[in-house]
């Protein structure tokens, strides 16, 4: 007996999410992020973070919507030292958004998907 398989595949998507949030680090975050053509939203986070755990999963389901307009970075902060108390980072998660090399916004702590898209657009 045959049997038809049918999906349908969102083109408007990349298939994995995962590859659009580039890790930086102490020693790439100039590059990567202060001279960025595009503004980055950088999520300074640890392994042992509960709710930079709960943060990632949204992060990467909306990297995909914004793909163009801003680039999603991570710094993890205990493998980048360096990079946190130039910012004035005291607590994670902190998302920061930089635009033309600039803090331009910043949010402390776990944020759902509408509350991060809702800060994302009214600060772009």
């Amino acid at each position: 007996m045959s049997q038809t398989l049918l999906y349908k595949v969102n083109k408007t998507r990349r298939f994995d999410p995962v590859s659009e949030i580039e890790h930086v680090s102490d020693d790439s975050f100039e590059s990567n992020v202060l001279k960025s053509e595009v503004p980055v939203l950088v999520d300074y986070w640890a392994e042992w973070c509960g709710p930079c755990k709960m943060i990632s999963p949204i992060l990467e389901e909306i990297a995909g919507d914004y793909d163009g307009k801003v680039k999603f970075a991570k710094l993890n902060i205990d493998e980048n030292p360096g990079t946190p108390p130039k910012f004035g980072i005291r607590g994670i998660p902190t998302l920061m958004l930089f635009k033309n090399g600039e803090v331009e916004a910043t949010k402390v702590g776990a944020l759902s998907k509408s509350q991060l898209t809702a800060f994302l657009d009214s600060n772009l």
